[in-house]
């Protein structure tokens, strides 16, 4: 059985960590399934930039997925917070122990569901929307805390998604994408 990973996008999510993320993920394999939050399925990202998705996140199982992962841009992240839905998918997940993911902004929407871990990182000055208690900072690109990964932005993004490939499908995907990539500043 295939894993499979929703993507969830709202206009004005930071582009490049969502692609970064899409991509990544598609190279190892992973089915990625992109959603949008109504029924308009272009989605329009914080730099002008659209991505159709393939399906209104209101038609997803959380039972067929392995994860879920938020980019974000703070628009879209306000979006994803205010979306009862994907706050839903998100309890739901955490409920049965499933993945989570979110960078940049976007932990902002975990912390809103109540499944933000006590250990996390964001964009710097979001963790103040958030939390300061647990905050990792730049101590490290990626934070993994029980069930929930999160990472700091746009130029982490790629080190984030070989770390989703990693936990996923193990070291040695990663390692192969990482190469492939030539990522090696990712841990």
């Amino acid at each position: 059985m295939r894993i499979k990973v929703l993507v969830p996008l709202a206009s004005g999510f930071e582009e490049i960590e969502a692609v970064s993320i899409i991509d990544v993920l598609r190279r190892a394999e992973i089915e990625v399934i992109v959603a949008s939050l109504n029924k308009k399925m272009l989605v329009k990202g914080a730099n002008g930039i659209s991505i159709e998705a393939d399906v209104e996140v209101k038609d997803i199982n959380a039972d067929e997925l392995d994860m879920i992962v938020l980019p974000g841009g703070w628009d879209g992240t306000h979006a994803l917070a205010d979306d009862k839905n994907v706050q839903n998918i998100l309890r739901e997940m955490d409920a049965k122990g499933k993945n989570i993911g979110a960078i940049c902004a976007a932990p902002f929407a975990l912390n809103k569901a109540g499944v933000l871990k006590e250990k996390y990182t964001c964009y710097p000055s979001v963790e103040e929307e958030i939390r300061k208690e647990g905050y990792m900072g730049d101590k490290t690109m990626v934070v993994e805390d029980a069930n929930v990964m999160t990472s700091r932005g746009p130029a982490t993004a790629i080190c984030f998604a070989l770390e989703i490939v990693k936990k996923l499908q193990g070291e040695e995907s990663s390692n192969a994408i990482k190469s492939e990539l030539l990522a090696n500043y990712c841990n």
